[in-house]
Parts: structure tokens; sequence; C-alpha cells
């Protein structure tokens, strides 16, 4: 992921650049298989996953990017494989956890940007199976989401600060870790099909990958520079072929914040849902690919033990209720303790979340975007007859959904307790009477049932 505190400096010019670059062709030399296409109605039907960030990098406590933030050498940074040994992670509580907050998927880091694999590779010795807790996490969280019908997507880096055969010198990040050795890129190339190869054949059936670093090889931004250019070919599509040919369900993302490149299967937003920009991450046009928005609970991605600004149940209520009002999911970040531990403030927003989606699930779930992208009062979904309006500003007043696109209202009422609500439809024009959300029930979502059918 990218580090907020280092997005102003070392990303935000080459992300500002991609923004106005001509766009791909989608489906440019890609045609999505039956299973592929299955799997992505569902995930765009599934809303809610749990993203995990957990590794030899929560040692330290100061987030995932400790390693390039402290330039950390690689010889320095590998002691971190003799501490980390979880002996209180148990994959049937953390898998529980997510299905009790209402989570359809979770997506799990497998192997982040420091290089250590979580799984027993056989093409790194920086794994988990030469900590002193020798067991293979990949595997226990991969059985655990089979057995409790929650589909396991894999977060991958494509960027290494620890290989030589990595591009460390063209790249923009790991600068300080000490490499000088300049290896074969074909390499790494080679080494990373390797490891895709072994997470698609022997934990069972993965929903997707959760490509990320692909930026840190964009060239910088100059007058000449041409649309998508890069230092390095990372032979992406060599890559997502791979990935296809060995899982044809498997839906393929990749964070670069770009438009979405032939051969991904899903588009992601960082730290934004789509459409939004407030982190200066997430500008890139909205694609026709099914939509996620992947964001922190607090403002780290990996265990920060200074970070204590979490977010409230309300402030996740709406990034949930926004990311659905664009037709997206919500893709929400815990950063568990090194120990395997996931901390209270996590676990009480997880169950708060979950008891809230018991009572308002159905606006969420299998739903699509409304026809008004997401307004300043709140947002649409939408599901068959059923309009969906969330209204989450406090003293918004009435509000007025301008150009209807239905000419009737059979019905109306509160989701929450039923309760009928009286609703003007003229001239186009539909007015909810004023809502009165709070920071206890802070969506307040009123239900239309619609047709276009005119009276009588």
């Amino acid at each position: 992921m990218v580090v907020l505190t280092m997005k102003k400096y070392l990303f935000l010019a080459v992300l500002l650049y991609l923004s106005v670059l001509t766009p791909f062709a989608q489906t440019s030399g890609y045609t999505p298989s039956p299973q592929n296409e299955e799997a992505r109605q569902w995930f765009t039907n599934a809303k809610f996953g749990l993203f995990i960030h957990w590794g030899p990098f929560s040692f330290p406590g100061e987030g995932e990017w400790v390693m390039n933030n402290r330039n950390i050498t690689v010889k320095n940074y590998t002691r971190l494989e003799k501490f980390f040994n979880p002996i209180d992670f148990d994959a049937h509580t953390w898998v529980s956890l997510a299905k009790a907050a209402g989570m359809r998927y979770i997506t799990l880091i497998t192997r982040h940007h420091d290089g250590f694999s979580m799984w027993d590779t056989r093409f790194s010795d920086f794994n988990i199976m030469h900590t002193p807790y020798k067991k293979d996490i990949v595997r226990q969280m991969a059985d655990e989401c089979h057995k409790q019908g929650i589909r396991l997507f894999l977060y991958y880096s494509l960027l290494d600060w620890r290989r030589d055969d990595y591009s460390w010198w063209t790249g923009r990040t790991g600068k300080g870790t000490g490499r000088t050795v300049r290896g074969n890129w074909n390499d790494y190339i080679q080494f990373m099909k390797n490891q895709l190869t072994e997470l698609l054949s022997n934990y069972g059936s993965i929903a997707g990958i959760w490509f990320d670093g692909y930026w840190d090889q964009m060239a910088e931004e100059s007058k000449d520079r041409k649309d998508n250019d890069v230092n390095a070919d990372w032979h992406i599509r060599e890559l997502y072929d791979l990935i296809h040919r060995l899982q044809p369900q498997c839906l393929i993302g990749n964070n670069h914040h770009m438009t979405p490149l032939p051969g991904e299967d899903f588009q992601m937003f960082e730290q934004d849902v789509p459409g939004e920009n407030t982190s200066g991450l997430s500008f890139q046009k909205i694609s026709a690919l099914p939509l996620e928005t992947c964001a922190t609970i607090n403002n780290s991605w990996g265990f920060n033990i200074t970070d204590t600004t979490y977010k409230t149940p309300a402030q996740i209520v709406a990034l949930l209720v926004k990311s659905a009002g664009n037709g997206g999911n919500l893709l929400l970040n815990i950063g568990p303790m090194p120990n395997g531990e996931i901390q209270p403030e996590f676990v009480q927003r997880l169950h708060w979340m979950g008891n809230w989606l018991q009572t308002y699930g159905a606006s969420i779930y299998n739903t699509k975007g409304g026809y008004l992208r997401p307004q300043k009062w709140g947002c649409l979904t939408r599901d068959g007859d059923k309009l969906y309006v969330h209204v989450l500003q406090q003293d918004a007043g009435p509000i007025r959904l301008e150009q209807f696109p239905y000419t009737t209202i059979v019905k109306a009422w509160r989701l929450k307790d039923k309760t009928p609500v009286n609703i003007s439809l003229r001239d186009g024009v539909a007015e909810i009477p004023a809502q009165s959300p709070t920071p206890e029930d802070p969506d307040q979502v009123v239900v239309l049932e619609v047709s276009t059918k005119k009276p009588g």
C-alpha cells in the first residue's frame, strides 16, 4: 500500500500525471472466462471484505513501510524473522470475526514489499517456516476460509525491497536497504511466476490476486513520457495469463492507481470511495469493471502502536454505503499485532458493523448503485424494484431526488422498523421528508418500492 505520510513526497506527482493519461482499452486482448464472469458477479454482490496487513513488519509497530522509512538494510531486517512468533494467531478466530462483521471475503497479505513470504515457499528462504512459529499462515487461513464459506483473496507485492534481481536501482523506493548487486530482472519475473504458481496450486480455490507495487517502476514525469511508460517491463500479461490459466475464476486487481489494464477483473480505489479523492491517491476514472474501496480503520495498514486515530462506526458505515452507492465494495483493513492478536479497537468496530448489517444488509448486499452518484446528503442503492435512500448527513432537510426515473412509488418505509414514509412525486422530483441520522444510528434508510408503469 502507499503510506499516507509519504504520498505527497513520493507518489503524488506521478499519480497526478497518470490521471490524464489516455485510457487503455479494458478488453483489449483479454476475454474473461465464464467462470471469471460468474466470479465478477459474485464479487459485485459481496460488498464487504476484510483486508489483513500482517507480517514481520508488524513487530516494530511502525506500519508495513518500516523497512523503507527507516532505511533498514536487508541484513538487519532479516533478523525480524527470528522475532516473528505469532503464538496467539488463530485462523478460526480471524475468519469467524470477518463472518460476524458481515464480510463475504478476506484479502490476506502473502508477501509485502519487504519480501517476506507468509507460506511454505520453495523459492525464498525468507518465509514463515524459518521463524520460530514454523507454520504456514496461508495454509491455515485458506483451510479456515474454505471451511466457513468465506472467499480468500491473496495480496501479492510486485515490489521487493530485499531481492537483488528486483530492479531496485530503477525503482522509486527501497533505496536504503544496502543492496549493491544488480541482478537479472528476468530472474525476478520467473521468481514471481513460481510463487504465484505455488499459491494457486496448493491452497484450493483462490478468489483473487490483489497486486500492489506496480507504481514503484513508473518513470519520472516528463513531457516526453508515453502513456503508462515504466522503467521496467513487468511482463504483466504473462503474470495475468498464468493466473487465469491456473484458476480461471480467479479475479485480478492491481493497485496501480490507473485505468485498468487488459487482463484485470476489478478496479480498486485506495482510501477513498470511487469518484472521490480526498487522500490524493484515487483520482483514476471509474471503469466498467467491478469496483472496490480499500480503507483503513485508523491511518495505518500494518500495526502501528502510536496510531489511535480510529474511525467511528458512523465513518465506516459511510465508507461502506458510499462504496455501494457507486456499485462497489468496501475492503476494510486491520493490522493485527505481531503476536497474532487483533487489537480490541478493531474487534469492537467489526462487531458493530456486523450488528448494523443485520438490520441494514438488504440495502447493501446484492445491490447496484443508484441512478444518482453519491450526494452530500448520502446516496442511493437499488435491488430490483427497491430503491434504497441512504441519508447520512445530519440536518440535511428534505431529500429531493431530481430527474427521478420511475413513474410510480408504490410504497415507502423506513428499513429499520418498517414505518411508512410519506413521499411526494411530481414533475420528475421525488421528495423525502427530513431524516435524523445520529452517531449511534448514522444511516437512515428509506425504502422506495418503485415502478416505471403508470398508475391505473
